[in-house]
């Protein structure tokens, strides 16, 4: 029988031909390969309601059966069948996988890595549990690398040795958990406050804290709106604050702006009843690259900072480096018998591969490498703003952001193909170092072509997004009169 997996691809269902999983009369378990089949229309109870425009489309929903894990067959013969089978699906799941990246867009992970070198370290359980400065009684660790990467974080945030205390975490939102936690010690009665357009993760941290959280409103780029944020302040008069400070946002790229926001605090009588976390999970790493950009710095009033390791650097595991002042994490550590070491991570266990990726690659490109990639892929943000402005697509483009923001396609099929993130009535592009111009060509001139498509035998209208992107990137019919659909596309620059 057949049995589907959740994994599409371009639209598609990838099927396993297996037995189900109480299927005892089959013992191979693993049936006969994989192909793409029509993915069946899905319960009602798996529909949601996209955007503004009211259509329903499916949530995706893994399932499993064609994956079941199923006892070794006893006899050989069938035990060899079993292990075609096991290296037919792993042959198909990794074209499966290679197609996907082939059209990726819509998150910020750099997919260009080659890390060949270390594999040799795969068949090692390298755990780096508790602080990583201190050892502990489990020897299969990489506390050397780990620590290697954390000083050249610490330089580049301008903290000496003696002054930082960090790790590399499992993912970009254990770091924002860790530093609103070191807030949330320093200032017990401290209120989080935090841009409607922050990370979840950020919200997240509040509930599992138990913290009072304030959302302050944004600017149409996204940026925290520190009118907004003053005024909320001041309705909290005595009460510590908590920030926030995003280093690019998740939908547009936008950049709080840090100085502004230190001085609000200082005006509201705060001085040092505060604390600011800055989650940097893409720009955080970009921002130092750019000559224009506003520095990130612990010259400046901060707790604490936290970037993904996966995403601009680029890494096959998830993981996220947080650097704080040492004197804020006394607060956190502890003293842990069982492994001889003291602790005030936020995981006990955490990925001993994972520095030596980061380490590997920032030896590999050093500043100038990463300043290149930096400078590749704002000029590749601005190439797909241009083509799509002039192809008649409503887009913006933050300052020093890799973030393309422009109308949502309203073809979900086309949004699932390209793997794009979609909020409300627009959908963004994140130029990382591994799309290339020819990527972004091929996008464009797909999305002008489908766009037709959506709109056959019926009068154009370009959607409105000027709430969304601003009245000036807006090209409906109200905001621009030249508004038009692309007839064709042709290559600018």
């Amino acid at each position: 029988m057949v049995e589907k997996c959740g994994s599409d691809v371009g639209g598609e269902t990838m099927v396993v031909v297996a037995p189900t999983a109480g299927d005892h009369s089959h013992q191979l378990g693993l049936g006969g390969g994989v192909r793409v089949v029509d993915a069946p229309a899905p319960p009602v109870d798996l529909l949601q309601v996209v955007g503004e425009t009211g259509k329903q489309v499916a949530t995706p929903r893994v399932l499993v059966e064609g994956f079941a894990v199923l006892e070794p067959p006893v006899d050989a013969a069938a035990a060899a069948e079993r292990a075609d089978d096991v290296a037919a699906l792993l042959a198909a799941f990794g074209n499966h996988l290679h197609e996907r990246t082939a059209h990726h867009l819509g998150y910020p992970y750099n997919l260009d890595f080659d890390f060949s070198v270390l594999a040799q370290f795969q068949n090692f359980s390298i755990n780096n549990l508790g602080d990583p400065f201190i050892e502990s009684n489990y020897g299969v660790h990489s506390r050397q690398f780990e620590v290697a990467v954390l000083d050249w974080f610490a330089r580049l945030w301008d903290l000496q040795q003696d002054e930082y205390w960090g790790y590399i975490t499992n993912c970009g939102t254990e770091g924002n958990l860790h530093g609103l936690l070191v807030g949330r010690e320093l200032f017990p009665d401290g209120i989080i406050y935090a841009s409607h357009e922050s990370h979840y993760s950020i919200f997240k941290a509040a509930r599992m804290y138990r913290v009072e959280c304030v959302k302050i409103d944004t600017l149409v780029s996204g940026e925290m709106n520190c009118a907004d944020f003053k005024s909320k302040l001041l309705q909290n008069p005595g009460k510590p604050a908590i920030v926030n400070v995003n280093i690019g946002t998740t939908i547009k790229g936008a950049i709080d702006d840090l100085d502004r926001i230190i001085r609000t605090l200082e005006k509201c009588g705060l001085k040092d009843r505060f604390y600011i976390h800055c989650d940097g999970a893409l720009a955080g790493l970009m921002m130092p690259f750019i000559k224009q950009a506003p520095k990130v710095t612990f010259k400046k009033p901060i707790g604490s900072v936290s970037v993904s390791g996966h995403k601009f650097i680029g890494c096959p595991v998830p993981c996220g480096i947080v650097i704080t002042r040492l004197e804020h994490v006394k607060v956190l550590s502890t003293d842990i018998e069982y492994l001889s070491s003291r602790d005030a991570t936020i995981m006990g266990s955490r990925n001993g591969h994972a520095p030596m990726f980061l380490w590997y690659t920032l030896n590999k490109k050093g500043y100038k490498g990463i300043r290149k990639e930096v400078q590749k892929c704002l000029r590749n943000a601005h190439y797909l703003t241009n083509c799509l402005k002039e192809m008649g697509v409503s887009a913006s483009l933050n300052a020093l952001s890799n973030t393309v923001v422009f109308e949502r396609p309203r073809d979900e099929a086309f949004v699932h193909k390209w793997q794009l993130a979609c909020e409300g009535s627009i959908a963004h592009v994140v130029v990382m170092p591994n799309v290339s111009i020819e990527k972004l060509d091929g996008f464009v001139e797909e999305l002008v072509a489908k766009r037709s498509s959506w709109h056959e035998g019926k009068e154009f209208r370009a959607p409105c997004v000027a709430k969304d992107i601003g009245a000036e990137n807006c090209l409906c019919g109200q905001h621009n009169k030249k508004s038009r659909i692309g007839q064709g596309f042709q290559r600018i620059g």
